[in-house]
């Protein structure tokens, strides 16, 4: 079933909200919107998209894939069994690099 819905000022439109429960859009969900052969698609963004903005995703994304990139060449921190042996770990590494400077 399809609905007709009329273009407002400014290229606005409505989704119906049958369309929109069925698809599980909210208010401040973001859709993708794009040409395809004669027809406008419209396209729901998920999670991300009602966190972040995409020059934010673009920075997480990037810093992603240094951290993947790290794990893939070996720099990673030891494993700990709990935070009590991580505390003990980092006190010791933390005295080794001498006393607090004001």
């Amino acid at each position: 079933m399809s609905d007709l819905i009329k273009v407002q000022r400014k290229g606005q439109v409505t989704i119906p909200s049958r369309l929109r429960v069925q698809l599980g859009l909210a208010d401040g969900d973001f859709v993708e919107a794009r040409a395809h052969r004669g027809r406008i698609v419209l396209t729901p963004r998920r999670m991300a998209d009602r966190e972040y903005s995409p020059d934010q995703r673009r920075v997480i994304d990037a810093r992603l894939a240094r951290a993947e990139a790290d794990i893939k060449a070996g720099r990673v921190s030891k494993a700990y069994s709990d935070h009590e042996e991580f505390t003990t770990d980092l006190h010791r590494a933390a005295a080794k690099l001498g006393p607090e400077k004001d």
